[in-house]
């Protein structure tokens, strides 16, 4: 057995492949998709249109403007119908445009100003937050004009503060220790995808072992299957503590990740390596070739990451992929993750992550040892 474990970790140190798949592929999405997102110092642009020119109109523009994310950009074009074409032909996703005689209707207060907002109705994304700062200064506008008629006719400022006061207070309380950030979901998020991609490298080692005629000759041995099976899969649990400790640690040099409870985040670790070798290992005895053992391997760590929350926060799924995600390894190990990482979970805190990927990790490698049979007689015949 441990002559097999060593000649194993040999070929795969010598597998540059692997070393891609599992080390240089995943800190290549961590980068990429850490750029993207994960400057949280992005601004919304608010492209304008001033027709009026007056105080009043540059103040209001003056309020977007200092909306925290919030930036006021001028078109450049005098033709409001030149930028409403450009909003058609997608280059523009919106445009807010003050009319002539804003400040004059604004100071007499009897008439209500129609401020057009014109926008891509493809572009909601975008364009949401922009409508949601533009109803609120709205809102502000309508309490400006209310406070001052009730001062018309109440004259006492105090009590006008009370009337227009809200019966309805929202506090904002903060219960994780810890400050979230985009990376917090990229980098386990793909730790935990690319984990499942050593069943890649196992299948093909199967594959190659029967092919060269090894699987055979082991009938001819007192070697037991137990203790094959346990030495072909030691060296993948190992690659795979070592991925996870690369990309884990990737992502707290560069990215400065608080990684949390040491001791919690390493219990997960080695469960999900249990998990995603004891899945590769049944995997590997049961497809009928390289090929279709890619094939699964693509379901499993793509499908998994997909409906596991590991591309995007778990909660922003629809209901039905919410319920089949709470069943994928993917979503307990992410779970964990995020709870030792953002929440300040230790390691009893993640007992049921732990024992959901045990579970199946053991159910792979107990599959793979009735499966083994099977194989054996497929190398013979």
């Amino acid at each position: 057995m441990f002559s097999i474990i060593i000649k194993e970790l040999k070929i795969l140190v010598r597998e540059k492949g692997s070393f891609f798949f599992l080390l240089i592929m995943p800190m290549l999405f961590i980068v990429l998709f850490g750029s993207v997102f994960g400057n949280e110092s992005s601004t919304v642009t608010v492209n304008y249109m001033d027709q009026d020119g007056s105080k009043a109109s540059k103040a209001f523009i003056r309020q977007v403007d200092k909306v925290d994310g919030f930036k006021v950009d001028k078109t450049k074009s005098t033709s409001l119908e030149q930028q409403v074409k450009e909003i058609k032909k997608g280059k523009l996703s919106s445009l807010l445009v003050i009319p002539k005689g804003f400040g004059e209707k604004v100071q007499s207060g009897k008439s209500p100003v129609n401020v057009k907002f014109y926008r891509d109705s493809s572009s909601e994304d975008s364009v949401s937050p922009i409508r949601a700062v533009l109803a609120n200064i709205s809102n502000g506008y309508h309490d400006r004009k209310l406070s001052a008629e009730l001062m018309a006719v109440e004259k006492d400022a105090t009590k006008v503060k009370k009337m227009m006061a809200s019966p309805l207070q929202i506090r904002d309380i903060e219960e994780n220790g810890k400050v979230g950030s985009p990376m917090a979901q990229f980098v386990p998020g793909y730790t935990v995808m690319f984990v499942f991609y050593i069943m890649i490298t196992m299948v093909r080692r199967f594959f190659r072992e029967r092919e060269s005629g090894m699987i055979a000759r082991l009938r001819s041995t007192p070697m037991k299957p137990l203790n094959y099976l346990i030495g072909m899969w030691v060296p993948a649990l190992i690659m795979v503590l070592i991925q996870c400790t690369v990309l884990l640690t990737f992502g707290h040099v560069v990215y400065d990740l608080n990684l949390g409870d040491s001791l919690a985040i390493a219990a997960i670790v080695f469960c999900l390596a249990i998990c995603g070798t004891g899945l590769g290992l049944a995997l590997s005895l049961f497809v009928r070739g390289e090929n279709q053992g890619l094939a699964f391997t693509q379901l499993i760590a793509l499908g998994g990451a997909v409906i596991g929350g590991l591309w995007f926060p778990f909660d922003l799924l629809p209901s039905f992929a919410q319920v089949i995600g709470r069943f994928t390894p993917q979503y307990w190990a992410q779970k964990g993750f995020q709870d030792v990482m953002i929440r300040g979970a230790h390691l009893g805190d993640v007992e049921q992550t732990l024992g959901f990927l045990l579970i199946i990790g053991v159910a792979g490698l107990l599959l793979a040892l009735v499966q083994f049979n099977r194989f054996l007689r497929s190398a013979t015949s």
